[in-house]
Formats: structure tokens, C-alpha cells, sequence
């Protein structure tokens, strides 16, 4: 099966050397999405622009596209291809667990906020559509 995700996601840089502006894009979405899934339910817009159903889903839906996308950015070709899918799923999940983290995080530490399945679930979605998409463009054609 390979070695485990931790070891291609903190050891690949010796592996095979990466710029870490490459990675920028992924830390500042990160400290973005950070911000915006802690903050408190009454602090969120109210406006009839955000007013329609599953809302909300979209916005974790593409938070979670965007993590995936811009952290895997630093792992395409011309890295081996195996490698490369590989490492692309080891940040598919290790974003989908981020935001496993962060619903539990909103449930016992966010006012106003709480713990949602669907959530999770618009989650893994859009962090399985950044994984497709990362693969779509950057993989052996």
C-alpha cells in the first residue's frame, strides 16, 4: 500500500525539494477558512442573499474544494505519477479531517454554532471534487 499519508505529506520535501511559496496559497485559505468556520452563529451575514436552502452546504462544499485544490498544488507533476495521486489523496482526507476537527470545534467552542453531519458530509464532497479536479488538470494525460 505505501507508506502512510503523514509520512509523503511532512517528509516529501526531502523526498522531492518544494519551493514553500508554492504552498502559500493553501496556508492563506487555510487561515481564511479557519476564520470563517469559527466564527460565532450571530456573527454570520444575515441577508436575503444568503437566504436560500443548503447555503451553507455550498460554502463548506467550496471552502473544502479550495483547501484541496491550493494544498495540492505543490504535489503535481512533474513528481511520479503514482506519487503524486497518492499524496493528493493523503490531502483529500487530512482536509476532510480538518473539517471533521473544526464541526466539533463549533459545537463545544463557538457560540452559536453547532455540530452538523451534513456538514461534514458537504465536507468530503468538496474535498473529493478538489482531489478530481487536481487530477483532472494536472495528471498524465
Amino acid at each position: 500500500m505505501g507508506a502512510p499519508c503523514f509520512f509523503y505529506l511532512f517528509c516529501s520535501h526531502f523526498l522531492f525539494p518544494m519551493k514553500f511559496s508554492l504552498f502559500i496559497p493553501g496556508i492563506i485559505w487555510f487561515i481564511i477558512s479557519t476564520i470563517l468556520l469559527a466564527l460565532p452563529g450571530n456573527d454570520l451575514p444575515k441577508s436575503s442573499f444568503f437566504n436560500f436552502p443548503y447555503f451553507d452546504k455550498i460554502v463548506h462544499f467550496s471552502i473544502f474544494f479550495l483547501l484541496t485544490f491550493f494544498f495540492s498544488l505543490p504535489f503535481t507533476p512533474p513528481r511520479p505519477q503514482q506519487a503524486f495521486k497518492h499524496w493528493i489523496m493523503c490531502i483529500a482526507i487530512s482536509v476532510l479531517a480538518y473539517g471533521v476537527v473544526m464541526e466539533f470545534v463549533q459545537k463545544y467552542f463557538v457560540p452559536g454554532r453547532s455540530f452538523d453531519l451534513f456538514d461534514i458530509l458537504s465536507d468530503g464532497l468538496g474535498s473529493l471534487g478538489g482531489m478530481l479536479a487536481i487530477i483532472k488538470f494536472f495528471g498524465k494525460k
